[in-house]
C-alpha cells in the first residue's frame, strides 16, 4: 500500500468553515409575505416554534379573521460533515444566532410598521405568577385603522398558542409562563392578509414560596349534586359538573392574580401579587389542555364538604338579603369551622382562603339568590375568608385564552341583579365581569381594605372585564353600544389599597427581608401641636379624615424602596394645610400605618396633644414630661388611672434606680420600682397567682430602663424590660396573649415615669417621657 493510500484526506479549512455557517445561518425577518419566501426565512420561523398549529383553526369558529390560512414554512435538510471542526464551528454559530435573537428582532421591528410592541413589561423582566396579563401596540404608534389577530407562542411549545384580537392597533393577551426563563413570540397578521409580523420577548418567572399561599377552596353542601347552578341562557347546555367549577374559579383566580401584578406595577410597587398553592393535575389553563388531558402544575381548588344540607344553605343565606346578622354569622362561622377542620389549622397559625359555594341557586320564581353569601374579612385570628356564591359561575371562562370571549358574550341572561348602577347581569360578559371582580373586592377585604372612595373597594369592579380588553362589547347596564377602551377607562385598586398590599405577607418576594416581627405603631406627644411617630418595622402611610368623612381622601406616603423610615413628627397644622379649605377646621382624625401591617388610629390630634404634657418641675422655666399613647382599653370594671413619676426624673431627689418587681400571673398586676436608698413607688397592684419576680439593674454600669415590649389587647397580658445595656428580662405574664409592642423611649429623650390604669390587673399602659 502506497504512503498516499494511508494518508488522511485533506480538507480546505475556509470551506468547511462556509458550508458549516451556512448550514445554521438563519435570515431574521419580522415580515414573511407569501410561500415563495426564501428558504432562510421558513428557517427562521420553524427555529423558533412559531407555526400555527392545524386545531387552532377549530378554535378559531367565534372570530372569522381567525380563519386567515398562515403559509406552512418548511426548513431545508442540514448540510452533515463528520469534520469534529466543522460541528464546533456550527454549534458556535448556533449559539450565537440564539443569544442575538432579541437584538436581532429589535433590530428588525424598525424595519416593519406593523410588529408588535409589548408596552408594559420589559424584556428580561421577572415576574411572580404563572398568568401575565401583556399589553402592547402594533408598530411604533397604535393606529386607529389596524385591526387583525396577534398569535402569542412559545419555541419550546410548553403551552399551546393562543389567539388575542388587534383593536386599533392596540392589544391585550394573557401569557401563561413557567419558572425560569421564559421565551414568548408574538406574531401579528390583517385580516385578508399572508404577511406576519414577529417579535419575541424573554420573561422570568420566579414563585415566592417564602410568602403564604391565598387557598382556593369551593364549598359544598354534605348532600350537594356536585354541580353549579344551570341558569337558562344560551350556554345551558354546558358543562356543570364539580370539575368544570373548579376549572372557571381557578381561571377567575389567575385573572384576579394576573390584574393585582399589573395594577401594582402601573404604582411603581413591583409587579407583585399573591401566590396560589400548586398541584400536579390535569391542566386547565387551554382548550387542549382538557381534550388532551395534559397534566400540569395549576393552582389547588380544595373540595371542603360543610356540615350543612343545601337547604340549610340556602336558608341561612337568606339572611344576608334579609339583613338578618346574626343568622349571617352563623353561616360564616361553620363555614370557617369546616375551613379550619379541613386545614387542620394549629393555634397560632394563620389562613387566607377564597372560597366559592357551590349550592347557590338562582331561583327564578321569585327572583332571588339563594345559598350566596358575599363576605371577606377576618374571622377569628386566625382565618381571613372571602367568600362568594357561585349563581354567576356559568359565565366565567374556563380557560385564560376563552378571557375575551367570555368578557365579549353579548348573550341576554334571565338574571336581574341591580345595585345602584342597574342590572350588572344583563348579558354574559356582565355576569362574568360582576361575579369575577365582586369575589375580588372580597379578597381585598380579606386582605384587610375597607370601603373605598373608588377602585374595586368601591364599585369599580363591576368594570374589571377593561383590565383584559381593547374593546368593550355592548352594556345593558349603561345602554351604550360599546368601544375602545381606554387606560382611564380600566378599573383600579385604590392607592391605599396598594401601598397596604406592598408590605402584606401574601405580597412577599423571595428577594424580601424577613420582617419585623413587632408591626405596631406608636405615638409620642413632644409639643403642644407634635405628635413623634416610630415604627420597628417602618412607616408606610398617614391616613387624614375629618368630622363626617366615610373615605379618606388626603393622605402622606412615606418613603419606600430602601429609604424606610421609622419615625416621624406630625405637625397638625401641617396636616390641616394638605385638607380642602372646607375642611381645616374640623375635627381631625389621623390613621397611621406601618409595613409591618398594623395601625395607629389618633381620634383627635388636637386635644391629644393638648392633654399629654405634665410638669415635672414647677417655676417659669418648669420641665415638661409627655405621656405616650396607651396600649390597652382601659375598659374592666372599677378600672382606675395610675402615675408614678421616677424619683430618679426630679431634680430634688437624687437615687438610684436597683430593680423592678414585676407582680403576674396571667395578666400583669403591677410593677414596683426599687431605689438604692430602700424607698420604692409601686404602678398597679400587688398580687398574681404566680407571685412576683424582681429584675436586677447593673447599677455598675449605670443601667438604666430604656423601653418595654409589652403583650397586650384589652388588657396587659405580659411585659418585658428593656435597658441601655440591651438586656431584656424575662417575660413576665401570659407569653402568648395579646399582641407585641415595644415601646422605646425616642432619641433625644429619656424615661422618667409610667402611666396608665388598673382594677384586679393593668388594663392598660404607656410611657412618660422627658428631654
Amino acid at each position: 500500500m502506497s504512503k498516499s493510500a494511508i494518508m488522511a484526506p485533506k480538507f480546505n479549512l475556509q470551506q468547511i468553515r462556509r458550508r458549516s455557517l451556512a448550514s445554521f445561518r438563519t435570515n431574521r425577518s419580522t415580515d414573511t409575505s407569501s410561500n415563495d419566501e426564501p428558504s432562510s426565512s421558513s428557517q427562521e420561523l420553524s427555529s423558533v416554534g412559531s407555526i400555527t398549529p392545524p386545531s387552532l383553526a377549530d378554535e378559531s369558529e367565534s372570530d372569522p379573521t381567525l380563519h386567515i390560512q398562515i403559509p406552512t414554512p418548511t426548513r431545508p435538510p442540514l448540510e452533515s460533515n463528520n469534520n469534529r471542526f466543522s460541528i464546533m464551528e456550527s454549534v458556535a454559530s448556533e449559539h450565537r444566532s440564539t443569544k442575538d435573537l432579541q437584538d436581532q428582532l429589535q433590530h428588525n421591528q424598525s424595519l416593519s410598521q406593523y410588529t408588535p410592541q409589548v408596552t408594559n413589561i420589559q424584556d428580561k423582566a421577572t415576574v411572580y405568577q404563572k398568568v401575565l396579563l401583556v399589553a402592547g401596540i402594533i408598530g411604533q404608534d397604535a393606529h386607529p385603522q389596524i385591526d387583525g389577530t396577534l398569535l402569542v407562542s412559545r419555541p419550546d411549545k410548553a403551552f399551546p398558542p393562543t389567539i388575542w384580537p388587534v383593536y386599533g392597533g392596540r392589544f391585550k393577551a394573557l401569557v401563561y409562563l413557567l419558572p425560569g426563563p421564559n421565551t414568548v413570540c408574538f406574531e401579528f397578521q390583517k385580516p385578508g392578509s399572508p404577511t406576519r409580523h414577529r417579535s419575541s420577548i424573554v420573561l422570568y418567572m420566579f414563585d415566592p414560596k417564602n410568602a403564604p399561599p391565598l387557598q382556593l377552596a369551593i364549598l359544598v353542601a354534605k348532600d350537594s349534586p356536585y354541580t353549579f347552578d344551570q341558569v337558562p341562557t344560551n350556554n345551558s347546555g354546558e358543562d356543570h359538573s364539580l370539575e368544570k367549577a373548579v376549572s372557571k374559579f381557578r381561571t377567575a383566580a389567575y385573572l384576579w392574580q394576573s390584574y393585582t401584578a399589573e395594577q401594582m406595577e402601573k404604582n411603581d410597587l413591583g409587579r407583585r401579587t399573591f401566590r396560589f398553592d400548586e398541584e400536579w393535575t390535569n391542566g386547565t389553563s387551554h382548550p387542549r389542555d382538557c381534550s388532551e388531558s395534559i397534566m400540569r402544575s395549576e393552582a389547588r381548588v380544595h373540595i371542603v364538604r360543610m356540615d350543612m344540607t343545601v337547604a340549610e344553605i340556602r336558608d341561612l343565606t337568606s339572611a344576608q338579603q334579609n339583613n338578618n346578622i346574626s343568622e349571617k354569622n352563623r353561616f360564616v362561622g361553620m363555614a370557617a369551622a369546616a375551613l379550619r377542620d379541613y386545614f387542620r389549622m394549629a393555634p397560632g397559625q394563620k389562613q387566607y382562603v377564597a372560597a366559592l359555594i357551590v349550592d347557590t341557586h338562582w331561583d327564578m320564581k321569585e327572583k332571588a339568590i339563594k345559598g350566596h353569601m358575599a363576605f371577606g374579612g377576618q374571622v377569628g385570628d386566625d382565618l381571613h375568608l372571602a367568600m362568594f356564591g357561585s349563581h354567576l359561575l356559568n359565565y366565567y371562562p374556563s380557560t385564560i385564552s376563552e378571557a375575551v370571549k367570555a368578557f365579549r358574550d353579548c348573550s341576554p341572561t334571565e338574571l336581574k341583579i341591580h345595585i345602584d348602577e342597574g342590572n350588572v347581569a344583563g348579558t354574559s360578559w356582565e355576569a362574568a365581569a360582576y361575579g369575577i371582580g365582586a369575589h375580588l373586592r372580597e379578597v381585598g377585604y380579606l386582605l384587610g381594605s375597607p370601603t373605598q372612595e373608588k377602585g374595586i373597594m368601591a364599585g369599580d369592579f363591576i368594570t374589571i372585564s377593561r383590565a383584559f380588553l381593547v374593546r368593550e362589547a355592548y352594556s345593558t347596564r349603561t345602554k351604550s353600544k360599546g368601544g375602545p377602551v381606554e387606560p382611564k377607562d380600566e378599573p383600579t385598586w385604590h392607592r391605599l389599597d396598594v401601598l397596604r398590599y406592598r408590605f402584606h405577607p401574601l405580597f412577599r418576594n423571595t428577594t424580601d427581608k424577613i420582617p419585623y416581627p413587632d408591626g405596631t405603631v406608636h405615638g409620642w406627644v413632644v409639643g403642644k401641636d407634635k405628635l413623634l411617630i416610630t415604627a420597628s418595622s417602618g412607616l408606610l402611610c398617614a391616613e387624614i379624615f375629618t368630622e363626617g368623612d366615610e373615605f379618606c381622601s388626603t393622605w402622606v406616603e412615606y418613603p419606600r424602596d430602601g429609604q424606610m423610615i421609622r419615625r416621624t413628627t406630625l405637625i397638625e397644622p401641617e396636616l390641616r394645610e394638605r385638607l380642602p379649605e372646607s375642611k381645616r377646621r374640623s375635627k381631625m382624625t389621623v390613621i397611621v400605618r406601618s409595613m409591618g401591617g398594623e395601625a395607629l388610629v389618633i381620634d383627635d390630634l388636637r386635644q391629644l396633644c393638648a392633654n399629654s404634657s405634665l410638669k415635672l418641675t414647677s417655676g417659669p422655666l418648669a420641665k415638661l414630661a409627655y405621656r405616650s399613647m396607651k396600649i390597652g382599653a382601659s375598659e374592666l370594671k372599677d378600672s382606675e388611672p395610675q402615675e408614678v413619676i421616677f424619683s430618679t426624673a426630679l431634680a430634688s431627689v437624687n437615687r438610684i434606680l436597683t430593680s423592678v418587681t414585676i407582680y403576674h400571673g396571667n395578666a400583669v398586676d403591677g410593677l414596683e420600682f426599687h431605689y438604692e436608698d430602700g424607698s420604692s413607688q409601686l404602678f398597679g397592684k400587688r398580687g398574681g397567682t404566680a407571685g412576683s419576680d424582681r429584675f436586677v439593674m447593673d447599677i455598675r454600669n449605670a443601667e438604666v430602663i430604656v423601653g418595654f415590649a409589652v403583650r397586650a389587647g384589652s388588657w396587659i397580658d405580659a411585659i418585658q424590660i428593656i435597658t441601655s445595656t440591651s438586656r431584656r428580662s424575662n417575660i413576665y405574664g401570659k407569653m402568648d396573649g395579646g399582641s407585641l409592642h415595644t415601646l422605646l423611649v425616642p432619641n433625644g429623650f429619656k424615661l422618667c415615669g409610667v402611666s396608665g390604669s388598673c382594677a384586679d390587673w393593668l388594663d392598660s399602659f404607656s410611657l412618660l417621657i422627658t428631654r
